[in-house]
């Protein structure tokens, strides 16, 4: 145990010191690449519910690719999060400036007071966020296992989707069951599908 953790803070300073070298405008460059090759991403374009985050910190802002969603009339879902078994419930938004409040913990997540609550069985791609990924599906996230748990819950069509800087990947992440990885990887440079 202590072994994955070890190796988690080891990667994790890895990917922060690679980022810690890029102006504001570089990040722009290799986030704009990035939505680029989601938006022509076949699994993206079929979809009809799209799972989506809000970002905290380092991961990769979606913003745009919700606005940018919506627009192209996609089904748009974000994640609320529950204190209960660190659970996630998913809401069905219309509107990115109308349907958003922000959480005791300052995350933006659907009004649960006007959004359609969506079951896991219904997301036919989810984007999950990370800090680190490795080429086998690997991810290291903040480490309260919100993303791990729901990625068990997602059926087995569903695609598990991760956008990250290259500079996210790391060569190996340690990780207790691979049955928490995501599928594909899509960064600045190239499409990885899990080996």
């Amino acid at each position: 145990m202590d072994e994955i953790k070890n190796g988690k803070k080891n990667n994790l300073t890895l990917v922060a010191e690679r980022l810690e070298n890029f102006t504001k405008e570089e990040l722009l460059e290799k986030y704009e690449k990035i939505e680029h090759k989601l938006f022509g991403f076949a699994n993206f374009l079929e979809a009809q519910l799209v799972f989506l985050y809000t970002p905290i910190s380092n991961e990769i802002p979606t913003e745009r690719i919700i606005k940018k969603a919506l627009q192209i009339e996609k089904g748009v879902v974000l994640p609320v999060f529950t204190d209960a078994k660190n659970a996630i419930l998913l809401y069905k938004i219309n509107n990115y400036n109308k349907d958003l409040v922000t959480s005791a913990n300052d995350i933006l997540e659907p009004d649960i007071e006007k959004c359609k609550k969506i079951s896991t069985e219904d997301i036919d791609i989810a984007i999950i966020p990370g800090l680190a990924f490795d080429d086998k599906g690997g991810r290291i996230g903040f480490g309260n296992n919100f993303y791990t748990k729901l990625i068990t819950k997602l059926p087995e069509t569903c695609r598990k989707v991760a956008l990250a800087y290259e500079d996210q990947i790391v060569d190996q992440i340690q990780m207790e069951s691979r049955k928490f990885t995501v599928d594909i990887i899509i960064t600045d440079k190239r499409v990885i599908y899990k080996i």
